[in-house]
Formats: C-alpha cells, sequence, structure tokens
C-alpha cells in the first residue's frame, strides 16, 4: 500500500538519501521547458516516510514544486506506476474532486534515471491517526463528513467522459480480484489457516449482484488525504498508485477497515466512540451514502471481509519473502501470525452478516 505524498511540511524533509540522488542541473533544465513558467535555481528536499514512489520537495525562488518519481532498480512491470498517478490527477482536474494541479509527466529515464512527474505543491494538513487527536470534535465531524463527500464525488465522476475508459477493466471486479488474490495466498503459503480456506470457498459465491463500474481509489483514507492548512476542507486526494476502474464499494470499505487493521498484530478494534466527532464505521457508511444519493448498502461486511482477506493476502506475500530473504524490511519476518488474526476477523464478519 502506498503512503500519502508528503506535502506542505518542511519538517517532514531531509536530504535526498543516497539510493535516490540524481542530477539536479538536469531536472532543472527538464523544467524550464516543460514547466509553465518555471525559473531555477532549483533546490531539492526529499520527503521523509517510506513512499512506494519517492516524494521531493522542488524550491525555486518563486515557487515550490513536488515531484515523484520512480525508485531506481529493476521493478515488477505492473509496480510503481507514476504514469496512471499522473494520468488520472490529470483527467480529474475539470472535475468537482480535489486534485493537485499537474505541471508534467517525463518518462524519458535519461533526465534523472526513471520517469516521474511534477505537480503543484499544496500548503495543508495531513492526519496521520485516523483518530484526529489533537483535533476538537467539531473539526473532526467536519473533516468526516468532507472525506465521505469528496468519495462520493469520485465515484460520481464519468471515467469515460474524462478520458479513462481504458484505465481498466469495467466489470466483474470481485471476481477478478478475488481470484488474484487467493493466486497471491496460494504462492506464499506456510501453513493452513482454516479461517482463509474458509473465505477462499466462501467470498467467490457470494459477490453481491449489485455491480457498479466507476473510478475506485483503491487506497482511500484519511491518511491519503490533505485538508486546507486551518479549515476542516478536503484539499487534495493524494497516492492514486493503485486506482483502476472498479467498484465503489470497495473503496468504502476499504476507508472503514483502517478501524480493524490492527488485528493484524493482536490488537482490538479501534473503538471511535471514545472520539467524539470521529464517526462509527455505521455512521460513516451513512454519510457516504447520504453524498452518494444511496439509502444504504446491503451486504457491507462482504466488502469488508473481502478488504480484510486482500490484505491477509498481502501480509502472507510480505511474510513469505521475509522467510525468504528477499524482503525490503526485516519486520517482514514479524507478520507470520498476520495472515491468520486478518483472515479470522475476516471470516468473523462474514459469519455475523449485515444484522
Amino acid at each position: 500500500m502506498a503512503d500519502a505524498a508528503q506535502q506542505g511540511a518542511e519538517a517532514e524533509t531531509g536530504e535526498v538519501r543516497e539510493a535516490h540522488r540524481f542530477d539536479v542541473k538536469r531536472l532543472e533544465a527538464y523544467a524550464r521547458d516543460a514547466v509553465d513558467g518555471f525559473s531555477g535555481p532549483l533546490e531539492v528536499l526529499q520527503f521523509s516516510g517510506g513512499q512506494s514512489n519517492p516524494t521531493f520537495l522542488l524550491t525555486t525562488p518563486k515557487r515550490r514544486y513536488v515531484m515523484r518519481k520512480k525508485p531506481p532498480g529493476v521493478l515488477l512491470a505492473s509496480a510503481h506506476q507514476i504514469d496512471r498517478e499522473y494520468r488520472v490527477m490529470k483527467a480529474l482536474a475539470e472535475t468537482d474532486v480535489p486534485v493537485p494541479h499537474m505541471y508534467a509527466l517525463c518518462e524519458d529515464d535519461s533526465v534523472i534515471g526513471t520517469a516521474f512527474y511534477i505537480m503543484e505543491y499544496l500548503d495543508g494538513r495531513v492526519f496521520r491517526d485516523s483518530t484526529m487527536p489533537e483535533s476538537n470534535e467539531a473539526e473532526r465531524r467536519a473533516v468526516y463528513s468532507n472525506l465521505a463527500a469528496n468519495l462520493a464525488k469520485l465515484h460520481k465522476v464519468d471515467y469515460q467522459k474524462v478520458g479513462l475508459g481504458d484505465f481498466g477493466k469495467p466489470g466483474n471486479y470481485f471476481e477478478r480480484q478475488i481470484g488474484r488474490w487467493i493466486k497471491q495466498y496460494r504462492g506464499a503459503q506456510t501453513t493452513d489457516i482454516p479461517s482463509m480456506e474458509e473465505l477462499i470457498k466462501y467470498l467467490p459465491a457470494h459477490i453481491p449482484g449489485e455491480e457498479l463500474v466507476t473510478i475506485a481509489h483503491g487506497d482511500y483514507r484519511i491518511g491519503n488525504t490533505m485538508f486546507h492548512a486551518t479549515e476542516p476542507r478536503m484539499i487534495a486526494v493524494l497516492d492514486w498508485e493503485l486506482c483502476t476502474i472498479g467498484h465503489p464499494l470497495a473503496d468504502v470499505a476499504y476507508n472503514c477497515m483502517y478501524d480493524l487493521m490492527g488485528v493484524a498484530s493482536s490488537a482490538p478494534q479501534v473503538d471511535r466512540s471514545k472520539t467524539p466527532g470521529v464517526p462509527t464505521i455505521e455512521e460513516y457508511v451513512a454519510e457516504y451514502c447520504r453524498h452518494a444519493g444511496r439509502d444504504g448498502i446491503e451486504d457491507f461486511n462482504f466488502y469488508l471481509a473481502f478488504s480484510m482477506f486482500r490484505l491477509a493476502s498481502i501480509s502472507q506475500g510480505v511474510y513469505k519473502r521475509g522467510l525468504d530473504g528477499n524482503a525490503s524490511s526485516e519486520r517482514a519476518k514479524t507478520l507470520g501470525d498476520a495472515c491468520a488474526n486478518l483472515a479470522n476477523k475476516a471470516w468473523e464478519l462474514v459469519q455475523r452478516g449485515d444484522a
């Protein structure tokens, strides 16, 4: 999963890391020709964090920009597709979905070593903690309402009209996704997990009949959005790396699933009721439905269970790579119970139904 493109806070920047260094003069020369109004000299800092795609703050005497680039080295063909990020944000520029302005996409590796794009710098707030501990009740309520409203706006966009008709395969989203994650799990399986076997039998046979096709962000959550510096108003949806043409309710469930993330490490579910202003899952779904013009969402626990099953399969893959010595972090080896914990919770959701 991607992390939010970190903008708006110089404290989150530092010197460009050794593995991600490039020729700044070449970048400056490119931007002078490709970015309207650009003039140097150019200074570059790197945003901290573990982004899938390294992100940089570009500073000139007149203006700041943000650059996202592919990481160096040999990459999977389906990963780090920054051209897709650029394309979807560019396409949404004329809609009411808040996105940064896109300046330029460069797919010529000879400029700085990998493909990259340059976008608008936005000075705002990213809420890393979903309970927003530094905020008050009124702001939390307004932020979450805004979060739901903008997700509904995204799902109302006519993807063909904005030029994204070939951005993904329309229809049969859950069938294709479930098949993909079963295959991924089987390829990384290290032990028998009864709840995974139950989900593998149950999910393909119980896909809800509501076939919807919209733009699906794929990683929509409060930490992947930016809000105004002082107002509870979203100014950008970020990190579109997993975006495709998919099913809107997968986005809604994924957005809510973050309350359940702690179960991967045997932690209890987040209790939003203890933080005034932060909606429960039921309240948030109702808010989304209000903005989306829906009466409700049937079979919502199926969508939640699917999201948990997807994450369980991903966790198993990371753990297996850790055992094989191919993971990017030593933490991978600590995920031995994550798949089972997530699958157990997903199966519990399925058995509970939508009562």
